[in-house]
């Protein structure tokens, strides 16, 4: 029955103070700011290009856009694993004082959770038995399995700086060749390598989540060319093309 415990132990992650890497998340974040700031400069960008034929407002547009995303980005960032991080601790609190103070109840909804994983007879005896013996323990299975909640959160102040430097870099690729090119140029080599630069990050997006990163590359590009199409289009209703 030992043996029989341990597995179960393993099955269903009755270890506490298991450390959790949090990298694979924070490449995440970093994926979705950088392809935030790219879309959204790359459509201010070409709207004014084309509504101006100015470099200089071009990029004095973009770079006020990418600095002014990357902050408002990096604050939603903080807010949100912030708001993360304190509903689970209040979460965890509650249940805490409910083991606690209300054993019985708790340990019919550890009997419950178990059950329903298919565990009968001496097996579930013996687990509810192991997992109440250690509140660590119950309090982690309460939170995962009854409340659906995993403390693998990103740090708040982590999940800003990544954020924010991702779309920081993002902005910057529509802008680059408006530094060293005639307008005309930057516009049309701005759209390529941000096209280019979209379904790179669509792809490892996809790598990322094990899903088909041909599919994935080309519909994130296809949103991207889309948002600086409507960028374009606002340019040339106000401006003149160039």
């Amino acid at each position: 029955m030992r043996k029989s415990i341990k597995e179960v132990r393993q099955k269903f992650h009755l270890k506490t103070g298991e450390p959790h890497s949090h990298a694979g998340a924070l490449f995440k974040e970093f994926i979705l700011g950088g392809q935030d700031g790219l879309v959204n400069v790359l459509g201010v960008i070409l709207g004014i290009a084309i509504a101006t034929n100015s470099t200089r407002l071009v990029l004095i547009a973009g770079l006020a856009a990418a600095f002014a995303e990357s902050f408002s980005m990096a604050a939603v960032a903080f807010t949100s694993a912030k708001a993360e991080e304190d509903y689970y601790n209040g979460q965890k609190e509650k249940e805490l004082f409910e083991i606690e103070n209300l054993p019985q109840v708790e340990t019919r909804e550890i009997e419950d959770i178990f059950y329903k994983k298919g565990f009968r007879g001496k097996i579930l005896n013996d687990i509810i038995k192991h997992v109440t013996s250690n509140k660590k323990i119950w309090l982690n299975i309460m939170m995962t399995d009854e409340l659906g909640l995993s403390n693998a959160f990103i740090n708040p102040t982590k999940s800003a700086i990544v954020v924010g430097l991702a779309a920081i870099i993002g902005s910057i690729i529509p802008l680059f060749t408006f530094f060293f090119l005639p307008i005309g140029a930057a516009i049309i080599w701005s759209i390529i390598i941000s096209a280019i630069a979209l379904f790179i990050t669509g792809a490892i997006e996809a790598k990322i989540n094990a899903a088909g990163w041909i599919k994935k590359g080309f519909q994130l590009m296809i949103i991207g060319m889309a948002a600086a199409l409507i960028g374009f289009a606002v340019g040339k209703f106000l401006g003149v093309s160039v």
